[in-house]
């Protein structure tokens, strides 16, 4: 019974870590297993993700024992398009990240209390996280504060058992397969490995008849230009060409590219991590 002048108890904290698929966020679930019992594990889930991301989840799951959340938008990446009058969200607006990914979020935790963890190494200091401006919302960063860097990270999944996910194959990043942060190679390795999901994000380009402006996911290019059998040569010429410039580290059974640092940081931490 409600007594006048009662004190209401406070809520009790919420530990909760967000999945992106990649492999940083990944191995900080892998490392904060043991020290956070309580852990919440969340993936915001917009339904246009690859199905190598949603495999290795699966395997996550297993190695964590409990289960990782699923989170949905309250609508399709195509109403959200329709919203913004087929306006193709870029780096600079990036409405997606916002309306697929910190909403849910936001709604999940509600105003409880909520340490959220992020997965940013301690080699990337320059790099902010971003999932919430909520002021119950309090970020962790478990990587700076123990000085994992990107090696540990790949130990980390490697002693774990889980490696990579296989995406990492032809893709240097986890997020939607039309992530407009792609590089062009990315693209061409999209096409490759799952042709039906590029002729879905060829779909979302389009022309505006009555002005002429073209919405398309790489500002110089649309994928109808990029699939052709010249330009995928020459964009495979060009990434041959870079790779062999770049320095390789020999990671026990991993080998790892190291990748362009600035595009790297330039993407959306909450899809990317």
């Amino acid at each position: 019974m409600y007594c006048k002048g009662a004190q209401m108890e406070p809520k009790p904290v919420r530990h909760v870590l967000s999945l992106s698929g990649g492999k940083d966020s990944t191995a900080l679930a892998v490392y904060m297993r043991d020290k956070v019992p309580e852990m919440e594990y969340v993936f915001m889930d917009t339904g246009e993700e690859l199905p190598e991301t949603y495999e290795y989840l699966d395997k996550l799951e297993a190695y964590l024992g409990k289960p990782v959340v699923r989170l949905n938008p309250d609508r399709p990446f195509s109403h959200y398009l329709d919203i913004y009058r087929g306006v193709l969200p870029d780096p600079r607006t990036r409405w997606c990240t916002r309306m697929l990914k910190i909403k849910p979020f936001e709604r999940y935790v509600g105003d409880d209390p909520v340490i959220s963890y992020l997965a940013i190494r301690a080699d990337e200091l320059h790099r902010k996280g971003y999932i919430s401006t909520k002021p119950n919302i309090t970020a962790v960063y478990p990587f700076i504060d123990d000085s994992i860097v990107k090696h540990d990270v790949y130990r980390i999944l490697e002693e774990s058992g889980l490696g990579l996910p296989e995406y990492y194959k032809w893709r240097s990043r986890s997020g939607c397969y039309f992530c407009f942060f792609q590089q062009r190679i990315e693209w061409v390795g999209l096409l490759e490995n799952h042709p039906d999901y590029f002729e879905k994000a060829k779909g979302f380009e389009r022309v505006d008849i009555a002005t002429g402006q073209t919405f398309t996911w790489n500002a110089r290019e649309s994928l109808e230009d990029l699939q052709r059998p010249e330009r995928i040569a020459q964009i495979k010429e060009q990434h041959e060409k870079r790779t062999q410039q770049r320095p390789v580290r020999l990671l026990g059974s991993l080998t790892e590219m190291l990748a362009d640092e600035e595009e790297e940081n330039q993407s959306c931490l909450v899809c990317h991590l």
